[in-house]
């Protein structure tokens, strides 16, 4: 029970890490935009930050799922990872945690999906929010997809949570489009504000987990790699 309750732990703070890293973060300044044009609509604002909540997190565990059954389906692989996840997790953790440092950057490059997005969505009223924010969730970056395929994955086959963790994960990343339609339903005037602290909170936030991460990938790495500790 203790597991799974810091796995559940640790699957909502990587959410949250992913959502407000640059890349998701712009995406979900658009899903907030979009969203917050029912400002004079107040259950309606509430109702499509919900549906974007629910479409990140049907993203997630659906391709979470997918991939963590098929890796344990396959008898090799499953006895690979449940002999040898530990020794991977060490550097898995290290590269994860130089990713939210900023230590190790890939550039991102293709077309900006958004706007196809939002004017498909226009199409489909509210219920678009939904649509939104299912693309958004499976459109990662290289922060983003470091989280999710390098910390959350692993942390879904060591715990066999494949719906749990991952749906977790999904409310995490959408929390501050909640958060925001939150707050345009009840005073659109302390957005600005608002945004400001997100962006305070993402500088110490993303350093001290990437430290952690770091820290742990190392330690983790000395002692069931090279037996040194």
């Amino acid at each position: 029970m203790s597991e799974f309750l810091s796995g559940a732990g640790l699957a909502v703070w990587l959410g949250i890490l992913t959502s407000i890293s640059p890349c998701p973060l712009a995406t979900n300044i658009t899903a907030v935009s979009y969203i917050g044009r029912k400002v004079e609509r107040p259950r309606l604002v509430l109702l499509g930050g919900l549906l974007y909540t629910a479409g990140r997190t049907l993203a997630y565990i659906a391709l979470a799922a997918l991939l963590a059954k098929s890796l344990l389906s396959a008898p090799r692989v499953s006895f690979f990872l449940q002999t040898h996840m530990l020794r991977l997790t060490g550097p898995l953790l290290i590269v994860v945690g130089m990713f939210l440092t900023g230590l190790l950057r890939i550039g991102a490059s293709g077309p900006d999906m958004s706007e196809r997005v939002t004017s498909r969505a226009d199409r489909m009223g509210i219920w678009g929010a939904g649509l939104m924010g299912f693309a958004f969730a499976l459109s990662f970056c290289p922060t983003s997809a470091a989280l999710f395929f390098g910390s959350l994955l692993p942390l879904t086959v060591n715990t066999g949570s494949v719906l749990a963790l991952p749906l977790l994960y999904g409310v995490g990343t959408a929390l501050p489009v909640v958060v925001f339609a939150v707050i345009i339903a009840t005073g659109a005037h302390r957005i600005a504000a608002a945004f400001g602290r997100v962006r305070q909170f993402d500088l110490w936030a993303r350093w001290i987990t990437g430290a952690v991460f770091i820290g742990a990938g190392i330690f983790i790495t000395l002692r069931y790699i090279f037996n040194v500790v």
